[in-house]
C-alpha cells in the first residue's frame, strides 16, 4: 500500500488490499481509532471478500483499538504491532489468533 495519509484512506483501500486465504476467512472486526482523524470502522470477511463500513459492529469477531496515530504508524511501518500491542497503545478484545491473521493478510508487501 502506499503510504496513507489518513484513517479513512486505509479504510477505503482494505477491501482491494484483502487477499483471500486458502482457509477462507469468516469474521467481523470491528475498528475503534481513536483521537484526531479517527473513527468506528467493521471489516466483514467472508466468501473470499472483504466489505468495510463505517459505524459500530453488533457482535465482532475481534476488537481492535488504537490511536489513529498508531494506527497510521503501523499501517506505513513506522511501529511494530506486537510491540505497541505489549506496549498497550494496541487494545484488542474477542479472537486475538485473528489479528496475526489480518497483520499477514493486509500489512506485508
Amino acid at each position: 500500500m502506499a503510504y496513507a495519509n489518513s484513517i479513512h484512506e486505509v479504510f477505503d483501500a482494505m477491501p482491494a488490499r484483502f487477499q483471500a486465504t486458502p482457509n477462507d476467512l469468516n469474521a467481523v472486526v470491528q475498528f475503534d481509532v481513536t483521537g484526531e482523524g479517527g473513527g468506528q470502522y467493521a471489516a466483514t470477511f467472508g466468501g473470499g471478500t472483504c466489505a468495510v463500513t463505517a459505524g459500530q459492529a453488533p457482535n465482532p469477531t475481534l476488537t481492535f483499538t488504537a490511536s489513529a496515530s498508531d494506527f497510521l504508524g503501523m499501517i506505513n511501518g513506522e511501529i511494530n504491532p506486537m510491540q505497541a500491542f505489549m506496549q498497550g497503545r494496541i487494545r484488542l478484545g474477542g479472537d486475538i489468533s485473528l489479528a496475526l491473521k489480518l497483520q499477514s493478510i493486509f500489512m506485508t508487501g
